[in-house]
């Protein structure tokens, strides 16, 4: 029971106040049977302020819970448990007053937030159920056990009863004294934070968890009805994570405005803001909450200081640690090292994120075949908000250097890996919250991690990745910094590889044109954005332009990273894609026509760019006239980008349309259009209609069918 004012001793009562600063009043009767129900006492009535205008999507854990008291059977204890604002005690309260209106049961209600508490209102139930004042004077000074006093007279109770032990995050605190027990005469409903079984035996669980959208939506509009449509409530409901507490807040403060009311389009605005915990504690004003357990921005602190009270600091730093990346689900490989010991030991990462997932903070999902930690965003915008400054820059810093060793270090071309578009929202979480001294590593992160999308085939997500990054980057670095300008740079061939010509040249010619005033024309970064240019400018037909930036570029490369370097080698063999068949066999002095083998010899037969180099071989050599050559090495390549990669993969598709091209080449047309037929089904799938690799393959494949094509 909380508040010493919420209700009236009688006039044959007395009243005990607890010790320490708890405010904390313990009510008993005696002489006669107790208040009559619905009586004055405060144990009478759930002490959570203002109960909810509508339980919403809770339908079926009311069911259960309903049949246990309508039940004429007693003796269950359930437990509801969920993060911090979940909406565990609106349940709860729900409930308490279906049994103690509909069902007639007594409803007797528990502060169990810590052992004074806890003591004292169980104390009071025992005055309630009946219990004399020299019983109450001895279990209060130590001469007989408190918890059986009140459980006998629960067990003699006349009444059935429902019993709320309320915000329970110290289930400790029950065993001390043996204070959670089961009567016949009645229920036990628990709300806690504690989602550990261990805590629990014998009783039934149920997790609290967020609201679905369209509930979460209704409970803004019941508070805030004048200030939008539901739909506009779902919008801001998404970007309040869905959880009770956010949303009342939210709700009570748009519905108090006066002056100038806010809309819900608005309020959800303001919520893209730095301040947004802030903004929606402004709701408890309008409410008059004081509870910091009622305020988004207090009430997990209350559980990180229980972590530092009880010896764990280390789930303390683990939670702020992942405060720096996204509320996301995060592979736990992530957590899994050395790096982060800076933050906490490896050795107590374990421990740690047991305790974050025994005191609901965090949960434990799977995601695409991994396994992964997740928790709630305003949660982590709080702790994020709440982190002391002189913490900050060490978190970042390892922060960067775990989403470092989860990127690959070379990326490589390679099948759809799911898991790496795991990693995105982290990089780009940590880039928002991160300070100047770390946001160029992570951008170089993010980057190559970019890279790695963009050799899966996931140009969608490579683009989108490298210029969020690069934006989320340049408030701290500039526009001008190379990190910033080489994550524009991978934006720029991701754009490519989409079929967006026009915009990928506009921007890989504004980055190279500041790399090579920046930093020079032989730079690798100035280089590998002329690399993506020219890429560009063949496919928009102006094939000498791109054939002299490329030269450039093999140049470049040749000088910066030496001849063996595997860049400087794939920009050679480039030249075997673009240059005229006569060129080919003079360029170098004869020699680029050997490349796959140098390629072999240099890199192995297995490298990406050695079957990139024998692909554009068999290229050059289809332009020469020298089909079963062509075919023989085309097919060669085909199978091993097969073997490798899949039937999907965009190179593999390449391969397969030129083979196409040898086979109809050497008279075995109904075969070319065998393979051309499937090119043109696979690149619209992957790439759409539209898209001007599709067009090409689907205007070669006409050809093949009306009899105009020629080799």
């Amino acid at each position: 029971m909380t508040g010493g004012t919420d209700g009236h001793a009688e006039d044959h009562g007395r009243v005990y106040q607890s010790q320490g600063d708890q405010h904390i009043s313990e009510h008993h009767h005696y002489g006669g049977g107790g208040p009559e129900r619905g009586g004055p006492d405060s144990v009478r009535r759930p002490a959570v302020g203002r109960p909810p205008v509508a339980l919403r999507d809770r339908s079926e854990v009311m069911e259960r819970l309903r049949a246990s008291i309508e039940s004429e059977h007693g003796g269950q204890v359930y437990v509801l448990y969920g993060m911090g604002g979940s909406g565990k005690t609106a349940v709860a309260c729900a409930l308490f007053q279906e049994a103690t209106g509909e069902q007639g049961r007594v409803g007797l209600w528990v502060n169990a937030s810590d052992r004074a508490s806890l003591r004292a209102g169980m104390l009071a139930v025992a005055a309630d159920r009946g219990a004399g004042d020299g019983e109450l004077l001895a279990a209060r000074n130590g001469l007989r056990p408190a918890a059986d006093l009140v459980w006998n007279h629960l067990d003699r109770s006349a009444e059935p009863w429902l019993l709320v032990l309320d915000n329970t995050d110290e289930p400790e605190i029950l065993r001390d004294g043996d204070w959670l027990r089961t009567s016949p005469r009645g229920t036990v409903l628990v709300t806690t934070r504690r989602a550990a079984a261990q805590w629990w035996p014998g009783a039934e669980l149920q997790h609290i968890g967020v609201l679905p959208r369209e509930d979460a939506a209704l409970v803004l509009h019941d508070l805030a009805p004048r200030s939008g449509t539901t739909d506009q409530a779902a919008r801001v409901a998404d970007r309040l994570g869905r959880l009770p507490l956010a949303l009342t807040l939210a709700g009570g403060f748009l519905s108090r405005q006066v002056i100038d009311p806010w809309t819900m389009d608005a309020y959800g605005d303001q919520l893209d803001s730095d301040q947004r915990v802030q903004l929606i504690d402004r709701g408890a004003d309008a409410l008059s909450v004081a509870d910091p357990r009622h305020l988004v921005g207090l009430t997990w602190q209350l559980t990180l200081d229980a972590f530092e009270a009880r010896g764990l600091p280390e789930a303390a730093a683990l939670l702020r640690l992942l405060a720096r990346f996204a509320a996301e689900p995060l592979p736990l490989t992530l957590l899994n090292h050395a790096d982060i010991g800076a933050v906490l030991p490896r050795a107590r990462t374990e421990t740690a994120l047991r305790a974050l997932l025994d005191q609901s903070l965090s949960e434990l999902v799977d995601a695409v075949g991994a396994r992964c930690v997740q928790s709630h965003g305003i949660l982590l915008d709080s702790v994020a908000a709440a982190t002391p400054a002189d913490l900050v820059p060490v978190l970042d810093a390892t922060a960067v250097r775990l989403l470092d060793a989860a990127v690959p270090g070379v990326p490589d071309a390679g099948p759809h890996e799911p898991r790496l578009r795991l990693l995105v929202p982290h990089a780009l979480g940590l880039l928002g919250h991160i300070g100047e001294p770390s946001a160029a590593d992570a951008l170089v992160v993010t980057t190559r991690l970019s890279a790695a999308l963009h050799r899966t085939g996931d140009y969608v997500s490579a683009q989108e990745t490298t210029r969020n990054a690069a934006d989320l980057a340049q408030r701290h670095l500039g526009a001008d910094h190379r990190t910033v300008l080489a994550a524009r740079s991978r934006a720029g061939r991701a754009l490519f590889r989409l079929g967006r010509y026009a915009e990928a040249e506009a921007a890989l010619r504004a980055v190279r044109d500041a790399q090579e005033r920046l930093f020079g024309a032989d730079d690798p970064d100035t280089t590998d954005s002329g690399y993506g240019l020219q890429l560009v400018l063949a496919n928009l037909g102006r094939r000498e332009e791109a054939v002299g930036l490329l030269r450039a570029t093999v140049a470049g490369r040749r000088s910066a990273l030496g001849p063996a370097h595997p860049l400087t080698l794939r920009a050679r063999a480039g030249l075997l894609e673009m240059l005229p068949a006569a060129e080919v066999v003079t360029e170098e002095g004869g020699t680029l026509l050997t490349l796959p083998s140098e390629c072999d010899r240099l890199l192995g037969p297995d490298h990406t760019v050695t079957l990139g180099a024998r692909h554009n071989h068999a290229w050059a050599l289809y332009l020469l006239g020298r089909f079963d050559e062509a075919d023989r090495e085309i097919r060669q390549v085909t199978e091993a980008y097969e073997r490798r990669f899949g039937p999907e993969y965009p190179i593999v598709l390449a391969a397969r349309q030129l083979l196409s091209r040898t086979r109809a080449a050497l008279g075995h047309t109904e075969e070319g259009i065998t393979l051309m037929t499937d090119v043109v089904v696979r690149r619209e799938h992957a790439l759409g209609p539209e898209h001007p690799f599709t067009a090409a393959s689907r205007n070669l494949l006409d050809a093949y069918r009306s009899g105009r094509w020629r080799p």
